[in-house]
């Protein structure tokens, strides 16, 4: 069986010529609840001889978000779709939160797909109405309908049953706007790539990713952009004293490795950050092996990893004034003979030392190893791993919010501003002291599993992880309930989600 490949895009173009000017399948407005008509939509219900607006007061349509109304229509012939969508209320400074843009484009075009339209013309809103300026109105377009376009069905062979494709997409502006947005559009399509390359690689089954296949996938993409790259093999990990992940990949026949990619800008005297991506490839917990339920979707614990490598990617295109380091300790955790096994005791590049309680707690060793290592060897000015590490954090947080835990406030807020800016929501979490005895262990340094006393299992994992950045500003990004199966949420489908590439991105281009 011959499989796609490569994930179908949506092609985005810019034009300064009005929407009444277009040919295509379907004309897309979108409106805001209360909002008078748009002078774009009184133009076009001239064009076709009919009143739109009596038929959104027939139908009772208000603008509430994703709202939708859909009337097909008549020129010469020829038959297509007037689809109008709600962008919601504006808030008490007369002004609609971007997110409800996103999701309203991300809601249209799905209901462009719904649909079978070829292709769509939309009439962009005003930037002043979402308090952004219209580059940042062009990216945030681009990333929402892209994401939103994405699907997983490479494996699929029905054709019916095959996700449809929307081909194009027209943006209708100002002639004043059009550069503006051209290079918003750009840049937007550059994440939204990023993010569902992650997506798909998510989504592949595990024996198609294994950690050498996602290291190789790594050293494509360095070789492409120009990234620096780096892959320590089994016998360097080892060498290198990496006990943690040495011992993760134990049980398993595929090797394990540690990928590092470097971007360095041409900005004399720049900071650097480094991101970190837990990157367990398939994980069945290990001796201490999980329930068949919950090895399901385990494919998907190489999440974090994912997002970091496919994070360089984009910023090697998007070029920041900050230089950027990117690991991924990349493993299988798999039961056997060779595996881990409960009691054993482990001795990280750090030289401090875990006991091993429960196997299935697994990605804060191979954490520990990369980022003792990278504060060591890069010396960074800040540091935030990502990582779907605790199923407390999808508990507590539920799957719309990353639980962000941080000693340093100033790197916590610089997070939450990316996280504000591209809808890629954290929450904090107290990563107070008063948690630390929970990860200490009677044999050993470390354990590598709170104490149930303490209860809190994702603020202990996180302790246990902030033994090994030093002195480095740190933050841990917990992306358990984020990374998969999002409900509701128009740019997301059944799967993986991409989660944290677009708030890295954002981190390292407003550094």
């Amino acid at each position: 069986m011959k499989l796609l490949l490569r994930i179908p895009m949506l092609k985005i173009q810019v034009t300064d010529k009005k929407i009444t000017d277009q040919k295509t399948s379907c004309y897309a407005f979108l409106i805001s609840e209360g909002a008078a008509t748009p002078s774009d939509l009184k133009a076009f219900q001239k064009l076709f001889g009919i009143d739109i607006g009596q038929y959104l007061l027939k139908h009772e349509f208000t603008g509430k978000l994703l709202e939708t109304f859909s009337l097909p229509v008549f020129l010469k012939n020829k038959m297509h779709h007037v689809i109008i969508v709600g962008l919601g209320k504006p808030g008490k400074d007369k002004k609609i939160d971007i997110e409800q843009y996103r999701r309203a484009v991300a809601h249209l075009y799905k209901q462009v797909a719904a649909h079978k339209a070829a292709s769509f013309a939309l009439t962009v809103p005003s930037a002043r109405l979402f308090g952004v300026d219209v580059q940042d109105l062009g990216q945030q377009t681009a990333i929402a309908t892209e994401m939103a376009a994405y699907h997983f069905d490479e494996y699929i062979t029905a054709k019916d049953r095959k996700a449809y494709v929307v081909k194009d997409l027209t943006l209708c502006v100002s002639s004043k706007e059009k550069t503006a947005l051209q290079r918003g559009v750009k840049d937007g399509d550059i994440i939204a790539q990023a993010v569902n390359k992650a997506r798909r690689w998510i989504n592949l089954p595990p024996v198609k990713l294994t950690p050498v296949e996602l290291a190789d996938k790594a050293r494509a993409i360095a070789k492409k952009t120009g990234l620096k790259f780096t892959a320590l093999n089994e016998k360097q990990i080892i060498a290198k004293g990496m006990g943690g992940l040495a011992a993760v990949g134990a049980g398993s026949d595929q090797e394990s490795t540690m990928v590092i990619l470097e971007y360095h800008t041409k900005k004399k005297n720049a900071p650097t950050i480094a991101f970190v991506g837990k990157g367990i490839t398939f994980d069945s917990g290990g001796l201490s092996l999980k329930p068949a339920k919950s090895m399901e979707t385990m494919k998907e614990d190489m999440s974090g990893a994912a997002a970091v490598i496919t994070t360089m990617e984009a910023l090697a295109q998007l070029k920041p004034d900050v230089n950027v380091i990117g690991v991924a300790p990349l493993a299988e955790n798999l039961p056997s003979g060779k595996a881990t096994k409960p009691g054993d005791i482990i001795t990280f590049y750090n030289g401090k030392t875990a006991e091993v309680k429960n196997t299935d707690a697994e990605g804060r060793l191979i954490l520990a190893d990369a980022l003792s290592y990278t504060a060591k060897q890069f010396k960074p000015d800040a540091m935030i791993d990502i990582a779907t590490l605790t199923g407390a954090c999808a508990y507590a947080l539920g799957p719309f919010f990353t639980g962000l835990m941080s000693q340093d406030d100033e790197l916590v807020s610089e997070l939450e501003d990316a996280a504000e800016r591209t809808g890629d929501r954290v929450w904090r979490l107290p990563l107070h002291d008063d948690y630390k005895l929970a990860v200490k262990s009677n044999v050993a340094d470390l354990c590598n599993i709170g104490s149930p006393k303490y209860m809190a299992g994702t603020i202990t994992a996180a302790h246990f992880l902030k033994a090994f950045v030093g002195d480095t500003p740190w933050a841990h990004l917990d992306i358990a309930g984020t990374a998969f199966d999002v409900p509701d949420m128009p740019y997301f489908r059944t799967g993986a989600t991409g989660t944290g590439v677009r708030l890295l991105i954002d981190l390292a281009m407003n550094w």
